[in-house]
C-alpha cells in the first residue's frame, strides 16, 4: 500500500470492515507486521467479528484442525473421546506466524477457503524481507496491509458502529453492478500484470461491499476506485507505459467515444480504465514493482552432508520428547510406559476402581528420528575463452575428487558448462565415478561467456534437486567476464545485468556454495555477484583440482 502511514492505516481498517460485510467472497486479509505497538493497535481496532476470531498456529495438528479421537483425553478417561475440529466450527480464523506455515497446512486451509468452510482468514505474517506467508493463502485473501514503520499514536480510526455494518450486510444483496464493470476490472488487472482471475472477482465484491457500506444500491466509479486500490495495488507487477507498446493487446480507449464523466457508471456507461489504473498508481511507492518482480523467499538449506530433517518415520533415532500425538508425530510406546510407571502407585490410590495402567497426557512421549537429505554439488564451469581448457581440466579433477568421497557423504555431483551462446548440463547428477570420467572426457571449450545462461541452467537443476528432496549446492568457476546476454546477443553491460538478475533467482533457492574467481586478477564484479547469491567468494587464479575441492569443502562446511 501507499507510503504515507495514514493512508496505509485507514486503507487497512477499511479493508477489514469490508471483509466483515462480505466475508464469503473476500476471503481474508494478509497483515504483514512484526509484533509491536502498531500491530497491537491495528488488531484492537478490528471489527468484533475479526477481533474475536480463534487463532491457530502453523504447528496445529490435523486432529485439532479436522477433529477426531483425542488420544490424550481418551487415555486419561479410559474411553474413546472425540472432539470437533477448528474447520468444523467454521467462521473467521486468525493464522499466527503465517511465514512458518508449511505447504500441508497451507493446502488444507486453501481447500477450506475454496469450499466456504471457514472465512474470513486473517493471515498474520511476521516474516522478514526474505520470509513470507504461503502464496496459495495470500492469493485467496482479497486484501493486504503492511504496517512496517507505522506509529499507532498518530493514526485515526474509522468509527463505524455494529448497526452500520449490519445494515450494510442487509443491503449487500440489493447492490447492482454496471454491465461493463467486470470487463473493465479484468482488463485493468491484465494491464497491471495480474494473472489471477481471483483479483477481478475480489474487486467486484469489494466494490459492492463499499457501495452497501455507503448506503448505495448501485456501484459507482468511486466504489470501483477504492476496490482496485485495495485489491490490485498489492498484486500489481507492472504499470502500463505512458506511450503505446507494440506488445499491448488492448488499444487505448478512443477519446471521441469515451464518456465525459458526467453520467453515472451505474447506468451502463463505460468506466474509464485509466481512472482505475491511476487509483492503483497512487497506492504504489516508488520502486515497489521492481521489488515484487524480484521477490524471493529463502528456502532452508543444509551444510556438510546435507540438510538435517527430523520426523517420525526414518533415520537415526533421537531421544523421545513429551508432546501431543498427530499425523506426523507418533507415540513412543516404551518411553510413554517408562514415564507413566513411577506414578502408578499414587494414581491407583487416587482412583482404585480404574483397571489397568493409568496414563496421563503428561506421560506421552513421541518418537523422533533425524535423517540427512542427499546433497547435490553443482559445478558450474566457464568453458569460454583461451583459458577454457585449463579451467575444464581442473574442474574435471575436482569433480572426480568429490565423487571419490560421494558414497561416504551421500553426495551427488553435477557439472554445468557454459560457452558460446548458451549452457548445458555436461554431467547429470551422479555418484558414479566411471560414468563421470566417460562424460567428462573431451568436453569442448572456447567462444563467448554466457554467464547468465549458466546460472539459469544451475537454477533449473537446483529446483529439480530440491523437489526430489535433495540439498543443492553450487561451485561456480569463472573469471566473471560475461559478454553474452540471455537472448543471445552480445554486450558486456546487458550480459552482466542478466547475470545479476539470475543471481537473484539463485539466492531465492537458498543454495550453499562458493564462487571461485579463476581470473588472473580478482574482479570486484564477481565478488558482488557472489554476494547477490549469498555465496562465499574465493580468488584462485592458479587453482588446481585439489585447491578447488578444498575451497568447495570449506564453503559447504565439510
Amino acid at each position: 500500500m501507499k507510503d504515507e502511514p495514514g493512508e496505509v492505516w485507514v486503507a487497512g481498517q477499511l479493508a477489514a470492515t469490508l471483509l466483515t460485510i462480505d466475508p464469503a467472497r473476500l476471503g481474508g486479509m494478509h497483515l504483514r507486521a512484526r509484533v509491536g505497538p502498531a500491530r497491537t493497535a491495528f488488531l484492537d481496532a478490528l471489527p468484533p467479528d475479526l477481533a474475536a476470531a480463534p487463532r491457530i498456529a502453523p504447528g496445529i495438528a490435523d486432529e485439532t484442525l479436522y477433529g477426531g479421537t483425542d488420544i490424550a483425553a481418551s487415555l486419561a478417561a479410559g474411553r474413546k473421546i472425540t472432539a470437533d475440529g477448528v474447520l468444523a466450527r467454521g467462521g473467521a480464523l486468525t493464522l499466527t506466524s503465517a511465514e512458518r506455515t508449511g505447504p500441508g497446512l497451507a493446502a488444507r486451509l486453501a481447500l477450506a477457503l475454496d469450499a466456504g468452510a471457514v472465512g474470513p482468514l486473517l493471515i498474520l505474517d511476521e516474516g522478514t524481507e526474505d520470509e513470507r506467508a504461503p502464496e496459495r493463502l495470500i492469493e485467496r485473501a482479497a486484501f493486504a496491509c503492511d504496517l512496517d514503520g507505522l506509529r499507532p499514536e498518530t493514526m485515526a480510526e474509522i468509527a463505524l458502529s455494529s448497526a452500520e455494518r449490519d445494515a450494510a450486510r442487509a443491503r449487500l444483496c440489493d447492490v447492482t453492478l454496471p454491465d461493463d464493470a467486470l470487463t473493465t476490472l479484468v482488463s485493468t488487472a491484465a494491464a497491471l500484470g495480474i494473472d489471477s482471475l481471483r483479483a477481478p472477482l475480489f474487486a467486484t465484491a469489494a466494490a459492492r461491499a463499499h457501495a452497501a457500506l455507503s448506503g448505495r444500491n448501485s456501484v459507482t466509479s468511486d466504489d470501483l476506485e477504492i476496490a482496485v486500490s485495495l485489491v490490485f495495488a498489492h498484486r500489481a507487477t507492472r504499470l502500463p507505459s505512458e506511450e503505446p507498446d507494440e506488445e499491448t493487446s488492448d488499444p487505448p480507449p478512443d477519446p471521441e467515444t469515451t464518456d465525459d464523466g458526467d453520467s453515472d457508471p451505474a447506468e451502463g456507461d463505460t468506466i474509464p480504465q485509466e481512472m482505475l489504473i491511476e487509483a492503483v498508481r497512487a497506492m504504489l511507492p516508488a520502486g515497489l514493482l521492481a521489488q515484487r518482480r524480484a521477490r524471493k523467499a529463502n528456502a532452508p538449506s543444509g551444510a556438510g552432508q546435507g540438510a538435517r530433517r527430523r520426523g517420525a518415520q526414518r533415520g537415526r533415532p533421537l531421544p523421545a520428547r513429551p508432546g501431543t500425538p498427530s499425523a506426523t508425530a507418533r507415540i513412543d510406546v516404551v518411553a510413554t510406559l517408562r514415564a507413566a510407571a513411577p506414578w502408578q502407585g499414587l494414581r491407583r490410590a487416587a482412583d482404585p476402581d480404574r483397571p489397568g495402567l493409568i496414563i496421563r497426557k503428561s506421560d506421552l512421549r513421541l518418537r523422533r528420528f533425524q535423517d540427512r537429505s542427499e546433497r547435490l554439488v553443482i559445478f558450474c564451469v566457464d568453458a569460454s575463452g583461451s583459458a577454457a581448457m585449463a579451467r575444464l581440466a581442473e574442474a574435471k579433477g575436482a569433480v572426480e575428487l568429490m565423487l571419490a568421497e560421494a558414497y561416504s557423504r551421500r553426495d551427488r555431483v553435477a557439472l554445468v558448462t557454459f560457452r558460446g551462446e548458451g549452457a548445458e548440463v555436461s554431467l547429470p547428477p551422479t555418484r558414479s565415478l566411471v560414468q563421470a570420467k566417460r562424460r567428462l572426457a573431451g568436453l569442448p571449450g572456447g567462444g563467448g561467456t554466457p554467464l547468465a545462461a549458466g546460472l539459469r541452467a544451475v537454477h533449473a537443476l537446483a529446483e529439480r534437486a530440491r523437489r526430489a528432496g535433495q540439498s543443492p549446492a553450487l561451485a561456480l568457476l569463472t573469471d566473471g567476464r560475461a559478454n553474452v546476454a540471455l537472448p543471445g546477443g552480445s554486450g558486456r553491460a546487458q550480459a552482466m545485468a542478466d547475470a545479476e538478475a539470475m543471481a537473484g533467482h539463485l539466492r531465492a533457492c537458498g543454495l550453499d556454495g562458493v564462487v571461485i574467481d579463476t581470473g588472473a586478477r580478482p574482479r570486484p564484479e564477481l565478488e558482488t555477484l557472489a554476494g547477490r547469491m549469498d555465496l562465499g567468494y574465493l580468488a584462485l587464479p592458479r587453482a588446481d583440482a585439489a585447491a578447488m575441492k578444498r575451497g568447495v569443502d570449506a564453503a559447504l562446511g565439510v
